[in-house]
């Protein structure tokens, strides 16, 4: 597969093996980000997989590959759901400057700082949307006028900032915070969350870029994977609406509890114990 592409296209020793594993995985991946956001779940990891590849290369590539699916989500959700845009697009923009100042401090502080702190962040969400099975059911606004676009603006730094410095998990805390601390139903939520998940992208990558972090062959190629299952995803949930979101939703962030506990265990706990 890697001999049809042109040299310098992909990284030195990466196989075709290797390739269509990651192609998989970014496909699968612009599916969960579409539907409630998570992707980075099976991306990161995947890219890491790749010789040579160090994390802040991965991060990168990541962030070129997604903002394909979730632009193509993001239009998918606009045509169908047709989000307002007067409280998305403000909280995209400060998002935006909220990524880029998170990616520029990505390299000086390690993951295993902040995974410690998500985890028991994402147990959290998870116990909270289980105990509460109306919770996103309908939109039931909880702020209007300046004060809801202040918070949004706040939730969008804030989740902007943990995208560009790690991003895992990003989707799936844009949908919670929206339908928590906004008021919106799951469906709604999820469609806004593109919007913005767009600018954090958009921001991190703006930070990378410059820096010659990206390897733009692989994560064009990504990128294609994951307009495919950003389009599948985003048609799939709005035909079957914030019930299904909702059960995505726990499924993702289950998912991600169990994989970002497992880095806790190996890189802070286990070294203690053993």
């Amino acid at each position: 597969m890697t001999d049809l592409l042109p040299a310098g296209f992909l990284p030195d020793g990466l196989t075709g093996t290797t390739l269509l594993l990651v192609l998989v995985a970014a496909l699968a991946a612009g599916w969960i980000d579409a539907v409630v956001g998570g992707g980075g779940l099976l991306q990161l990891p995947a890219l890491l997989l790749v010789p040579g590849f160090s994390p802040v290369q991965a991060l990168a590539t990541n962030k070129l590959a997604s903002i394909f699916g979730t632009t193509t989500s993001a239009v998918t959700y606009y045509r169908r759901v047709h989000p307002d845009l007067r409280t998305a697009l403000p909280m995209a923009g400060v998002a935006l400057l909220g990524s880029f100042a998170g990616a520029s401090v990505a390299s000086l502080l390690p993951a295993s700082v902040f995974k410690p702190v998500i985890v028991v962040a994402l147990v959290g969400i998870a116990a909270f949307t289980l105990l509460r099975p109306s919770l996103g059911g309908v939109t039931a606004l909880r702020h209007s006028g300046r004060k809801h676009h202040g918070v949004a603006g706040l939730l969008g730094a804030a989740i902007g900032f943990y995208d560009g410095i790690l991003g895992p998990g990003t989707g799936s805390f844009l949908v919670f915070a929206m339908v928590s601390t906004l008021g919106y139903d799951f469906l709604s939520a999820s469609a806004k969350a593109k919007i913005v998940n767009v600018a954090t992208n958009l921001g991190a990558l703006l930070f990378f870029a410059p820096n010659g972090a990206v390897l733009w062959g692989l994560g064009l190629l990504l990128g294609a994977a994951n307009m495919i299952g950003g389009y599948l995803g985003s048609r799939m949930a709005t035909a079957r609406g914030s019930g299904f979101v909702r059960a995505a939703f726990l499924v993702v962030v289950t998912a991600l509890i169990v994989r970002l506990g497992w880095d806790v265990w190996t890189e802070n706990l286990r070294p203690l114990l053993g």
